[in-house]
């Protein structure tokens, strides 16, 4: 039952090319930078796993975290609501030059399809994007004399998210704003790998502080300091760091 792991490249060696991959977080809350910089580290070494579905909030800012993993060809697909954040240069040529695909997501029928997902329901209605582009194609059906869109469930073959603490069975805890995406993902993918500032033994978080039940979860890595997304953005910091 200890599911904690020895290292943050053992925690994305199951990751196979074309894999479904949700990463958590909410700009640089609750980003598993680490997380994400292993997998491109296990790509350069390996040339896998490429031709990825990434499943976000955004597309990245910067060239680090999501953006490093686009920008070094690895995601063919992207899925998300916000592909223009505060820097998303990578996401924007890689798109303009027709080298990834982009699904566009409302934000709040993002996480409600990544909720059913887990939930194990199929799709569900919604008043969002009705009348708009994004609802072409799809059944519209209505309630109440309004009209609402019909969205599938989304569901992944592994999330990478962070929390703050995790014990040795998988029960998890997060950080104030980091909590966003993560909780939702982890139930909706097959295989859930988090990176946590600390592993405690079983019995020292309490149960009423668990926010995800380790049942969700297959694999822990501890990152006792982990980099934030905006202060590596600050200093502009590049992954992997180039060599002069």
């Amino acid at each position: 039952m200890d599911k904690s792991l020895s290292s943050l490249s053992e925690a994305v060696s199951g990751i196979e090319d074309g894999a479904t991959v949700m990463i958590g977080g909410f700009g640089g809350s609750g980003a598993p930078i680490e997380l994400i910089h292993a997998l491109i580290d296990r790509f350069l070494a390996t040339g896998s796993p490429k031709n990825l579905t990434v499943v976000n909030n955004n597309a990245g800012n910067g060239h680090v975290g999501l953006a490093a993993l686009i920008e070094q060809g690895m995601v063919a697909k992207l899925i998300c609501s916000f592909p223009r954040s505060a820097d998303p240069r990578v996401f924007t040529e890689k798109y303009l030059a027709g080298e990834i695909e982009l699904e566009l997501v409302p934000q709040g029928t993002l996480a409600e399809r990544i909720r059913a997902g887990g939930a194990g329901i199929p799709a569900f209605y919604t008043p969002t994007s009705y009348g708009t582009d994004l609802a072409k194609g799809k059944p519209v059906e209505e309630f109440d004399g309004r009209p609402y869109v019909r969205e599938h469930w989304l569901k992944a073959d592994v999330a990478l998210i962070k929390a703050h603490k995790g014990d040795r069975l998988g029960n998890l805890t997060f950080n104030k704003a980091a909590r966003n995406f993560n909780p939702l993902m982890a139930m909706a993918a097959s295989v859930t790998i988090v990176q946590v500032s600390e592993i405690v033994e079983p019995g020292a978080i309490d149960p009423e502080s668990v926010v995800t039940p380790g049942i969700f979860v297959q694999g822990l890595v501890e990152v006792a300091n982990p980099a934030q997304e905006e202060e590596l953005n600050r200093a502009n910091a590049v992954y992997p760091e180039k060599v002069a």
